[in-house]
């Protein structure tokens, strides 16, 4: 389990952390679509739709983990600025 003080005796690289957000977003291709969005979409006509919307499902789905990436990094920085600070 990660201490504040294994954290900040550098245990924890941040390499590491991004490595496995990167192993986190391999699944991303999946097809995820709600249950009327199937039923509406569903049939041999429809293939071009579908793809958009699932394609948009997954655009709506990465925003957030992107702005949790961002802010997770920026507090990081901050952490090592103030470390630097203190030595």
């Amino acid at each position: 389990m990660l201490t504040k003080n294994k954290i900040h005796k550098g245990k924890f690289k941040f390499q590491t952390f991004v490595f496995a957000i990167c192993i986190f977003f391999i699944g991303i291709a999946a097809n995820a679509q709600c249950a009327m969005c199937r039923a509406a979409l569903s049939g041999d006509s429809n293939t071009k739709k579908a793809e958009a919307v699932n394609d948009g499902i997954v655009y709506l789905m990465a925003i957030p983990y992107l702005l949790v990436m961002i802010i997770g990094y920026l507090i990081y920085r901050m952490y090592q600025s103030k470390k630097q600070k203190a030595v």
